[in-house]
């Protein structure tokens, strides 16, 4: 089975057009539940989504420590460029693997959106925009074999790890203190700004043939990196600052 997952791996469709084709997909499945639910009552579905984050939770949780394996070995052993610039990750068939899953999991993370909108809570510019530009950077990505791909999954993958946990523990309607849901988010800030400096080295290593990526993939995931650090922030600001957030499960 593994042999087989290992393989389907290598053979992630090259299709410029399946990443954008998807988008709309959400675009247009999202915001046409959203509209159908406005005249109809919320659904509460609390056992269907805590089931639903425990299991991303799990996922992230065994995915990072997967990931992570494979970027400390080459970490510790060639030094922090080759960290993000060495292919080893594309080669080594079990990190491979991952990282296949990683872009596949940005997909199946949709799913966040239609709980969202089917319980009518408040869908956030953040959040959407959050799935949709993940979704494609990573697509392409994965595709090229670009650099830096190796530290997005592992830190990713461990920031979903908590993110998720935090969901799980919500949607079971447990009071969560503020400063858990504050830590949250910064390790979402921390992460943004580790990749935006990540993409300044790669920015200047760029022509070393050991460095691979493309100045279209280069720039977008820049877009990505920035504006969602700019978007956590203001989040961050409005949520914990401004005195707003209430300690409830959802």
């Amino acid at each position: 089975m593994l042999q087989s997952m290992v393989k389907q791996a290598q053979q992630l469709p090259q299709s410029g057009d399946k990443p954008l084709i998807f988008s709309a997909i959400y675009l247009i499945l999202v915001f046409g539940i959203q509209h159908f639910m406005k005249e109809r009552r919320a659904f509460h579905l609390r056992t269907p989504l805590t089931l639903w984050s425990f299991s991303l939770t799990l996922f992230s949780v065994i995915a990072a420590s997967r990931v992570w394996k494979q970027m400390a070995f080459v970490l510790l052993n060639k030094g922090f460029k080759q960290s993000v610039c060495s292919q080893s990750v594309y080669v080594h068939p079990v990190s491979r693997l991952w990282l296949f899953l990683f872009v596949m999991s940005k997909y199946v993370e949709m799913g966040d959106t239609v709980f969202i909108v089917l319980r009518k809570k408040k869908l956030i510019f953040l959040h959407w925009y959050h799935h949709l530009s993940t979704a494609v950077v990573t697509w392409y990505g994965y595709n090229e074999m670009a650099a830096g791909n190796g530290w997005v999954a592992a830190l990713n993958f461990s920031v979903h790890g908590l993110t998720y946990a935090y969901y799980t523990v919500t949607a079971m309607g447990i009071r969560v203190p503020k400063s858990i849901a504050i830590t949250i988010t910064t390790s979402q800030m921390v992460q943004m700004t580790g990749f935006v400096i990540m993409n300044i080295f790669i920015f200047f290593w760029k022509d070393d043939k050991v460095c691979h990526t493309t100045w279209p993939l280069f720039l977008a995931s820049s877009w990505v990196f920035i504006t969602f650090l700019i978007l956590f922030v203001n989040y961050f600001s409005k949520t914990y600052l401004s005195g707003t957030w209430k300690s409830k499960g959802e």
